[in-house]
């Protein structure tokens, strides 16, 4: 004879159904985390794309959307409109003076350097803005740079190349340091002095 227990089927499909949607729950609740780690940058590279906003340079007729204010006489409105010749360099180039002379004595002499300097530069206006924010800086880092110039560098014409190239680098060093760009091509002596 048999047992009614045995008679009786066993009920199996109710536990598949609860591991099945536990299943996906977990599958769900681990993609959702991965998810919001990927996106947190926690995990995974996500790589912003960052803009170049660093100054461009300016073809000659182009117009520069940093220009300083025109002076007065000069530009729209107001006198001859600039002409570029054809030949030379693609660019057009924009001069910086400086406000003040610069006067030094020279490294283990008593011998005094007079200069009236001006720099130039084929970048956007940012460049000029930059160098008027930061024209302190920038004498600082000129003068120390002059002082640190020899009678015997300034006697001939290649040591007076050597310092322009010099006070070039001294400007965009500055430049770089608080704007992170530099963009001064060369710097020109308007007047020379040696005392």
């Amino acid at each position: 004879m048999s047992s009614s227990s045995e008679d009786k089927p066993k009920k199996k499909g109710g536990g598949l159904v609860i591991k099945l949607v536990l299943g996906v729950v977990l599958v769900g609740v681990g993609g959702g985390g991965a998810f919001a780690l990927v996106e947190s940058g926690m995990i995974g590279h996500k790589q912003e794309v960052k803009e170049d906003n660093s100054p461009k340079l300016i073809r000659k007729g182009a117009e520069d959307p940093y220009a300083p204010p025109a002076a007065e006489g000069k530009g729209e409105g107001g006198g001859a409109k600039e002409v570029f010749g054809e030949g030379g360099t693609p660019y057009r180039t924009a001069y910086f003076n400086f406000s003040d002379d610069f006067t030094v004595n020279l490294k283990g002499s008593a011998t005094l350097l007079q200069v009236s300097l001006a720099c130039s530069t084929q970048y956007d206006g940012r460049v000029l803005q930059w160098l008027k924010t930061h024209e302190l800086a920038i004498r600082s880092a000129m003068l120390a740079e002059m002082a640190n110039t020899t009678d015997e560098d300034i006697a001939s014409p290649q040591g007076k190349e050597q310092l322009q190239k010099r006070l070039t680098a001294a400007i965009n060093r500055v430049l770089v340091h608080e704007e992170g760009f530099g963009g001064v091509n060369a710097v020109y002596f308007k007047s020379f002095i040696v005392q």
